[in-house]
């Protein structure tokens, strides 16, 4: 086409548009995991549903795992949304600023480290067998990601602290219970004190057949604290320089330790059922729902 024919039959915006389109090119990117289940709230805060947790995959060790990430907004008006290299066994650029924050004598830095601490996260396989929100849901095999509280409640059936409790497997098919999850919208958070497992019982009534076809449609929740998908320190530190606004060599340099850590993908740390929960644990915020807020307001901005 000359550069004359080019000028009297220019395209408008709005054909280029609809060309885009046409081929998939005008479409938003998600980012949900397709995999991932949540629950749904009403207009007061409360939600209900029924899970059914499922046992360790073929290429699993345990029925879930756990991980860290961390999500604040800096001065720059950008977002760190990042997993934690703390998770894999590995020092963390956040985790390292924030011990100097805390470390530094000034009640300001406390209080940006605890704006920037990490939130801990567990993923299982779930069975969905009420969703009374999203009646579509039943019957589907999900991730489920929940906090301290959640695994809290796991704990206390797998440990009874009473002589006339039975203690009770809940990711077993034959001997495991329902979990009903119960939200409340207490103090502007999301509360699940109200949640409790259902008393045990086989899931379908213990058929071979329907529990071996669950069984077969579990995730692999492995990739959660695989290596590989995780960002390498420098990449991390790169990106905490840019939402902070300063250069990577002002915030310190890592020890010679660390420096052989971080070439050499540490393996997933081994967690036992009795693995007592440290005081640092006791700290560190657990709430998936504001994680997913950030989340969604790192994508719009």
């Amino acid at each position: 086409m000359s550069f004359e024919n080019l000028k009297r039959n220019r395209v408008e915006i709005s054909k280029l548009v609809q060309a885009a389109e046409a081929v998939g090119g005008g479409e938003k990117k998600s980012y949900a995991d397709e995999r991932e289940w949540k629950p749904t709230v009403d207009k007061a805060g409360n939600g209900y549903a029924v899970l059914r947790f499922l046992p360790a995959a073929e290429g699993s060790d345990l029925p879930w795992v756990r991980y860290w990430d961390h999500g604040f907004k800096g001065p720059t008006g950008q977002w760190y949304i990042e997993n934690s290299l703390t998770s894999i066994g590995q020092p963390d650029p956040v985790g390292e600023l924030n011990s100097r924050l805390w470390n530094s004598g000034h009640e300001e830095d406390k209080e940006t480290a605890r704006k920037q601490k990490r939130r801990l996260h567990y993923v299982v396989n779930a069975l969905v067998v009420e969703d009374p929100s999203s009646p579509h849901n039943v019957g589907r095999v999900v991730l489920y990601k929940f906090g301290k509280k959640i695994f809290d409640k796991i704990m206390d059936v797998m440990q009874p602290s009473f002589a006339d409790e039975k203690a009770v497997n809940p990711f077993d098919f034959w001997d495991g219970a329902d979990f009903k999850l119960k939200i409340r919208q207490v103090e502007g958070y999301r509360n699940y004190d109200k949640s409790e497992f259902a008393s045990a019982t086989p899931l379908f009534g213990g058929d071979d057949q329907k529990l071996e076809e669950i069984y077969g449609k579990q995730h692999n929740i492995n990739e959660f604290t695989d290596p590989s998908h995780y960002k390498t320190y420098d990449e991390l530190k790169a990106k905490l320089a840019r939402v902070l606004g300063e250069s990577p060599q002002a915030m310190g340099a890592p020890t010679m330790q660390q420096e052989s850590q971080m070439n050499v993908p540490a393996p997933a740390p081994e967690y036992k059922v009795s693995e007592p929960i440290t005081a640092e644990e006791m700290n560190v915020t657990s709430d998936d729902d504001t994680m997913s807020y950030f989340a969604k307001l790192a994508q719009e901005d």
